[in-house]
């Protein structure tokens, strides 16, 4: 895939993958801390601005994996329904406090931890990003944005 492919924005195919991740609740993601990959649970999904935003805080492991190498994957299932996503991408840091705010808004119970204007909380958006939804009685879904 080139990179140019991925420049088309698909706002549809954005709120779809957005709303697969939320139904899961929760998802793992993966990164690269050298040759090791590290995985983890995440819970944050947010669309601001037309850009798909996750959350994680700046005092984490993640956050220095992120910025030596910001190639990222993500899984979820949804036990309701049986099906599954799988996204790859790329993470950019928006260290804007719109951005932070929006997402603290969206998850209110974070409050508690992180605010907006404090040098914790780290925000970032997918780019160059690919996703798969998949369930056992359909074929695979794949979503560029």
């Amino acid at each position: 895939m080139k990179a140019e492919e991925y420049k088309t924005c698909n706002p549809e195919g954005m709120q779809e993958v957005s709303k697969a991740i939320k139904a899961c609740g929760y998802y793992m993601i993966a990164t690269a801390e050298g040759d090791q990959p590290r995985v983890r649970p995440f819970g944050t999904c947010h669309i601001f601005e037309d850009k798909l935003y996750i959350q994680a805080a700046h005092c984490k492991r993640i956050a220095a994996q992120i910025k030596a190498n910001n190639r990222v994957e993500l899984c979820a299932f949804n036990t309701e329904n049986h099906s599954w996503i799988r996204l790859a991408g790329r993470l950019q840091e928006d260290d804007r406090v719109e951005a932070k705010k929006s997402m603290l808004d969206e998850y209110t119970d974070m409050r508690s931890i992180y605010n907006e204007n404090d040098d914790n909380i780290a925000v970032y958006y997918l780019t160059d990003a690919v996703a798969w939804i998949t369930c056992s009685y359909a074929p695979e879904k794949e979503i560029r944005f």
